[in-house]
């Protein structure tokens, strides 16, 4: 096992629009394409296919990218309340075959009631959770029963499907999913192969990570999961020039969305406020959270600095459990080839000097100070 580092794609170049405007501005393929090849050949070995009801549709894009790319894997965003489980296993599945192994799923359950609705879903947060882990067995089922099956459950009822629509290898997908409330944390724990978290400071991630375990215990599983953390990388020469570019782009998202993410009810926006309440740096200086509170209504913090100090910090984050990391630019290429060139390559290196075994067994100590 290695660690592992996640991009999310871009179907058209950068714009500094509001996040309405950014979903509605539609796909420019060759900008997909050349979006898809530059973080292949940088470094990264997956790109997130995101979902929301005013985008694309996912496994068109999913397809797209893989068609145009050699090694780099799709992580495929799919909502329960948009597909019927077996329908999406089997494009998932299809996915997977015809790139000989590149697809991923990671599972939304829904934060937001008002965007559930726009779809026709109006389950509560707990309902919505329960049915991303049944919806997550049916997958699995779908993928590796070798005779027909029925499945009568709360949310999904049917019969006699099958027998097994096979991914590449014959096994199940990894199954990504994740979230900040007590219902991600058990639904996380029964079914997440990778479980994703946004960034943190290191006492409160090692917190959550923690509290999935203990769920997975609960469940009776022992397996490893792993575990993926979300921060945007603003990198520069020195620590200095950073810390001035991170200004630059807090003071832009300030005037551009105002007090947008005030009155956020998404439970990890909550957490990444109340946390940019305590202090707006942490990690010496490093993580930076302020855009937590300029409209970002998701993974909003910032690692700032020289690409020796966002490495070193990255590497303390892999010592928890955290060996997927994820590093998006926002679709600007510039940074996602500074990224891959000039960071990427030094947590490798850290890694291995240090000698961190990645397939360490859990211990619930607690962070060391």
């Amino acid at each position: 096992m290695t660690v592992e580092f996640v991009n999310a794609i871009s179907t058209r170049p950068a714009k500094k629009t509001t996040i309405a405007d950014t979903f509605r501005a539609g796909i420019d393929p060759a900008w997909l394409k050349r979006y898809a090849r530059t973080i292949d050949e940088f470094g990264f070995d997956y790109t997130l296919v995101p979902y929301h009801s005013s985008g694309p549709d996912q496994y068109a894009l999913a397809a797209t990218i893989l068609a145009a790319t050699e090694r780099l894997k799709t992580v495929v965003a799919v909502r329960p309340n948009t597909s019927f489980p077996t329908v999406a296993a089997q494009a998932l599945a299809t996915l997977d075959q015809l790139s000989e192994g590149r697809t991923i799923v990671h599972i939304i359950s829904g934060s937001d009631d008002a965007e559930q609705q726009r779809q026709g879903d109006y389950l509560s947060k707990t309902e919505r959770y329960e049915r991303s882990t049944e919806f997550i067995q049916i997958l699995r089922d779908v993928w590796t029963k070798k005779e027909t099956f029925s499945h009568h459950g709360k949310y999904y009822d049917f019969d006699n499907f099958g027998p097994a629509f096979e991914t590449f290898s014959g096994q199940s997908l990894p199954v990504s999913l994740g979230g900040s409330s007590d219902f991600a944390y058990t639904s996380g724990g029964q079914q997440a192969d990778i479980f994703a978290l946004w960034g943190e400071p290191l006492k409160e991630t090692k917190q959550q990570i923690d509290r999935v375990y203990e769920e997975a215990h609960k469940a009776g599983r022992t397996e490893r999961i792993r575990f993926w953390v979300t921060f945007r990388p603003v990198v520069a020469e020195t620590d200095e020039l950073a810390q001035q570019k991170a200004r630059g782009i807090v003071e832009a998202a300030t005037k551009l969305y105002g007090n947008f993410g005030q009155g956020a009810t998404n439970v990890g926006t909550v957490r990444l406020q109340e946390i940019a309440k305590t202090a707006e740096y942490h990690e010496d200086g490093v993580l930076w959270t302020p855009r937590a509170f300029a409209g970002a209504g998701g993974a909003s913090s910032l690692l700032v600095g020289s690409p020796e100090t966002i490495a070193k910090t990255l590497v303390k984050y892999v010592e928890l459990g955290a060996d997927v990391i994820s590093l998006p630019s926002l679709g600007d290429i510039g940074e996602s080839i500074d990224t891959g060139r000039y960071i990427i390559p030094l947590v490798h290196d850290e890694i291995a000097r240090r000698g961190i075994n990645l397939e360490a067994a859990w211990e619930p100590a607690a962070l060391a100070s």
